[in-house]
């Protein structure tokens, strides 16, 4: 679904007259079409629900959301960028969800003076010495999230895993994540493409090694793909698989069914957390979306919160980007997730859990939360950056 420039103007408060405030910008750039577009579209509907539940406004401030489409495709990311940037006069922006995207994106963004937060995409090339003032994360850094499945494969376990990713940035970091907190032996490791939907190869290759564990970071589409090759191989009743939530999030387990019983997975976010933003959360985006959210929806929802704490204590006027940015710091809201804080780098620091894909009382399989495995957990490359 190509979005093309879509504001929410009528919706969102639109153009006001009579001396009411105007509406402050939020420039949405995310990956709306291809097998991966719905991880976009829960972002922006995650969002802008936050918006609809308080009339069209974000911390009691009228705001306008401007959304592309970026296509996965770093050289759109970047055209979209300039041209909210020179065209629209857009100081806040959002949305990326593919790292090879933010990458190309967010430092014109954040070189241009303007605010980026993150509602997805959290690269370790802006974690480290590469962090900016601009530049913030409401998700987790790519490394971080990976490294909460080999913590839960060690949990498990399992001493021999075999590693696969998507051979761009986030690959990577997926991959370096599970090494780090996995205290086994990496037996294989194959990076595959971004575009790639037959894994024939890569499951002859596990067959062939025979590891205790699975890891593998395919997002969206390519995890639907992979795991019905999994099971129609028959490695799904032979050898476990482990992975984190971008791998298994609702809508993967709603597309491949009972291939996914029994399946380890970790994450930040579950729709069983039980604090009263999540609770509220998830029954308005099924009443209003009529599909169970996924973390990406729980991502963009927090982001939207976060604007809503800062816009709100600089009352609208983000003139002022020093102060926008303070306010941004003070993480002093709950988000669905519970407590968040941000670290040095500006990258959340938060608790991790370990969930399991079984069915419910009524037959329904379910993603259900059964451990903590971290809590209050930051990243490696906090350490690295300063302002």
């Amino acid at each position: 679904m190509k979005a093309g420039l879509f504001a929410l103007a009528g919706l969102l408060g639109s153009v006001v007259t009579g001396g009411a405030q105007e509406p402050v910008k939020i420039g949405m750039i995310t990956t709306l079409s291809g097998p991966a577009g719905y991880l976009g579209q829960d972002v922006r509907d995650g969002f802008e629900l936050a918006v609809k539940m308080n009339d069209g406004k974000l911390g009691d401030v009228p705001v306008e959301i401007l959304v592309e489409d970026d296509g996965l495709k770093p050289g759109n990311g970047r055209q979209i960028a300039d041209r909210f940037l020179n065209n629209e006069d857009v100081k806040l922006f959002t949305g990326i969800i593919f790292s090879n995207v933010a990458g190309a994106t967010v430092p014109d963004i954040v070189d241009e003076g303007a605010i980026f937060v993150s509602p997805n995409a959290g690269p370790s090339e802006f974690a480290g010495a590469g962090c900016h003032p601009n530049y913030f994360v409401l998700s987790w850094l790519t490394d971080t999230m990976q490294g909460s499945a080999g913590k839960n494969a060690s949990d498990l376990g399992y001493k021999r895993a075999f590693v696969l990713a998507p051979n761009y940035q986030a690959g990577k970091d997926a991959i370096t994540g599970f090494k780090r907190y996995f205290d086994g032996e990496i037996v294989g490791e194959i990076y595959t493409r971004l575009d790639q939907t037959d894994f024939a190869a890569e499951m002859a290759q596990i067959r062939e090694v025979a590891p205790d564990v699975v890891f593998q970071f395919q997002p969206g589409g390519l995890g639907i793909a992979f795991l019905r090759q999994y099971q129609q191989s028959g490695l799904l009743g032979s050898i476990p698989m482990v992975v984190s939530e971008p791998s298994m999030d609702h809508a993967i387990l709603k597309a491949v069914g009972d291939a996914a019983e029994g399946l380890n997975v970790s994450g930040a976010w579950n729709t069983d957390l039980d604090n009263p933003t999540n609770a509220a959360f998830v029954a308005q985006f099924e009443e209003t979306y009529g599909r169970t959210p996924t973390m990406y929806a729980a991502q963009g929802y927090d982001t939207a919160l976060a604007f809503a704490s800062a816009l709100g204590k600089v009352e609208g006027d983000i003139s002022d980007l020093d102060a926008f940015r303070s306010a941004l710091r003070e993480t002093d809201f709950e988000t669905t997730r519970g407590a968040l804080e941000f670290g040095a780098n500006q990258h959340p620091v938060q608790d991790w859990y370990a969930m399991r894909v079984e069915k419910n009382d009524a037959g329904e399989l379910v993603l259900k939360t059964r451990k903590k495995l971290m809590s209050a957990h930051g990243d490696p490359f906090a350490q690295d950056c300063s302002f």
